[in-house]
């Protein structure tokens, strides 16, 4: 896939990522030497710096079992190897969640999460935090094809247990009667070896920042709610495999009720359906135009269950679109019709990704470099004013700028006396905002997990999970709704201030942006929405699982832990910008007093220094013009679209 469009528009994305990386640095820089730098500032810079190194473009499979998804990895991803690399033969099928990527610090390997993980209350997320709970295998020759396939082998393992121990480990459940339940073989349950699994290889699209989330069956997704709540959530893409001699069956729909529709990426991009296995068609009791007619009728009835637009669904052949790639038959692989899944993958997953970091990344930082150039702007008219008041001394008597001295003293008392009432005003914004930032505090976060746990602790059951569900997101709405209102009455106070030094001052009109937490508030009511989902599930509905429900509860809690966290930097950021931007332009605004002063107090001394003020300020207006340049130019670079 190496020549792809997708390649080509990955490898695009990533050359965009590193410059605007490469500019905020520079940014920062800038900053640090205008001596303009603030601890929680640099730190907020820091972070977003950090976030986009670490950035990844995420496309998750999800899929019932056989329906060919390892086959499709191999396919799009290593067909190079001119072998299959993960293993998709009949009888090995990916049996955990499986994530692929590429961290160039480590060396290849195989890292595998224990299935006993599962009865502890540590998320899978927490568990990539402690290297010590996972095996590995190390890939000794990424470039030796058997090496690497004899190492991915390893996620299709599986062992034979007692049906106590799969039922405590949440993977077995023993009133299912259901036509897809698990049955015990000589008083023994069969279940997967591994609960995580994930490989580290470098592949030329891993490189560059892409992860792939191979998702087991629906027993897999409906024992770990993790996958459900966090991970697909989190996948720019998620790709919906069928298999055409079986259309949607019952299982396939419950998966993408509850698992894949949901989905669905920030900005609103359908998820893409693969409709496999199409080259089953192709016999010689068909001719073309008979295949083509069947394959449009599949894709309709498709469209019509799913209720998804049939331009998102894609009849293939994984199979004969892997043997293409490795034959280098053009002929085979544009029948399999993998070109143009490739291609739909590419005009929709990379650009929705672009979407998400502008709005995230871009929008903070250009509101920051946009206040340094507000100030900037702000200090040239200054400067070009002083100019103006110089050259018209020149035209004057000694009389006429002892009666402007005076003039503005006065004025600089006035000033003085409004600072005051200035500084008195950010000590009760300051207030406003220790309030505002309180709401989404960590600690008040923890008093809601914990009175939740007390609403549930004496009923780990579907109906304690429906009371502490009501105490929880009623618990996380109310935060959100004071913030929005404290929001408000600090934009209100700072936008009479900017009238107020528009009016009587004449400093430049500034109009400080809303507060807006709607993705966050969105992001909480589908996390409430995935919960009311698992709550009527059948896997619940069948059983009181308690240790399933308790394994909900907790990986619920981390997710919206994390938007509380993104949220209260949100937040802050907005607030140290909205401000920062006013009270830079008052204290601005009193240096250029200041100077004015200073600079009359000299030419009333001696009327020959005129000439030296005029050559010192001078310099001084282009230093600034210099600065302004160099900001326009960063934000020039940082609002850059993808080339």
């Amino acid at each position: 896939m190496s020549d792809t469009n997708f390649a080509s528009r990955l490898k695009k994305f990533k050359e965009w990522r590193d410059e605007l990386i490469t500019t905020i640095g520079e940014y920062q820089s800038w900053l640090e030497k205008q001596g303009q730098t603030d601890g929680e500032d640099d730190l907020r810079v820091y972070q977003l710096i950090d976030s986009l190194k670490s950035d990844k473009l995420v496309i998750a499979l999800v899929g019932e079992f056989s329906r060919g998804k390892t086959e499709l990895l191999n396919a799009i991803f290593f067909s190079d190897y001119k072998q299959r690399l993960l293993p998709s033969a009949a009888g090995r099928t990916t049996m955990c969640p499986t994530e692929l990527r590429y961290d160039k610090k480590e060396d290849p390997y195989v890292k595998l999460l224990p299935i006993e993980t599962r009865k502890t209350s540590i998320t899978i997320a927490e568990y990539k935090k402690t290297p010590v709970h996972w095996t590995k295998v190390h890939i000794l020759k990424a470039s030796s094809a058997d090496e690497v396939s004899k190492a991915f082998l390893e996620i299709t393992k599986t062992k034979k247990v007692h049906p106590r121990e799969a039922q405590e480990l949440g993977l077995y459940n023993p009133d299912d009667t259901g036509p897809d339940a698990i049955k015990p073989v000589d008083g023994k349950v069969e279940i997967p070896m591994w609960r995580q699994a994930v490989i580290n290889f470098p592949h030329p699209l891993l490189e560059q920042g892409l992860v792939i989330l191979d998702t087991p069956g629906l027993n897999a997704l409906g024992a770990e709610p993790e996958l459900t709540l966090s991970m697909l959530p989190a996948a720019h893409a998620v790709l919906f495999l069928l298999a055409i001699d079986t259309g949607v069956t019952r299982t396939d729909l419950e998966i993408w009720n509850s698992h894949v529709n949901t989905s669905k990426t920030e900005k609103g991009h359908e998820n893409i359906v693969a409709l496999n296995k199409i080259d089953g068609l192709w016999d010689d009791m068909q001719d073309d135009k008979a295949i083509a007619k069947t394959l449009r009728e599949q894709v309709d009835e498709t469209s019509r269950i799913l209720h998804v637009d049939k331009k998102y669904i894609f009849p293939i052949s994984a199979k004969n679109g892997l043997i293409g790639k490795i034959k280098e038959d053009k002929i085979m692989l544009a029948r399999s019709g993998l070109p143009e899944l490739e291609k739909k993958l590419a005009e929709d997953i990379v650009p929705a990704k672009h979407d998400i970091i502008r709005h995230k990344v871009v929008y903070e930082i250009s509101g920051r470099l946009e206040a340094s150039r507000s100030l900037l702007a702000f200090q040239l008219d200054s400067v070009n004013k002083q100019i103006a008041s110089l050259k018209d001394l020149g035209n004057k008597n000694l009389t006429e700028i002892k009666a402007r001295v005076s003039e503005l003293k006065t004025q600089k008392q006035k000033y003085d006396n409004e600072m005051k009432g200035f500084q008195a005003t950010r000590q009760v914004l300051g207030q406003h905002a220790k309030e505002l930032f309180g709401y989404l505090s960590m600690e008040n976060f923890d008093k809601l997990v914990a009175l939740t746990r007390r609403d549930m602790q004496e009923s780990w059951t579907t109906r304690g999970l429906k009371i502490g569900m009501k105490t929880f997101f009623e618990g996380t709405a109310t935060p959100m709704e004071e913030v929005r209102k404290k929001a408000g009455e600090i934009k209100k106070v700072i936008d009479q201030i900017c009238v107020k030094l528009h009016k009587e001052y004449g400093l430049s009109e500034i109009r400080p942006a809303n507060l807006s937490l709607l993705p966050y508030v969105l992001e909480l009511k589908k996390l409430e929405a995935k919960a009311e989902e698992f709550r009527n599930s059948p896997a619940v509905i069948v059983t009181e699982q308690n240790a399933l429900i308790q394994k909900f509860f907790i990986t619920m809690v981390s997710q919206a832990r994390t938007i509380f966290v993104e949220c209260n930097e949100k937040s802050k950021a907005w607030f140290q910008t909205v401000g920062g931007q006013v009270f830079s332009q008052i204290q601005e605004h009193k240096h250029a007093i200041d100077r004015d002063m200073e600079a009359l107090r000299k030419v009333h001394e001696n009327m020959d220094s005129l000439g030296e003020q005029m050559s010192d300020i001078d310099k001084q207006k282009k230093e600034i013009s210099t600065q302004l340049a160099t900001i326009d130019g960063l934000l020039a670079r940082i609002q850059q679209p993808i080339s």
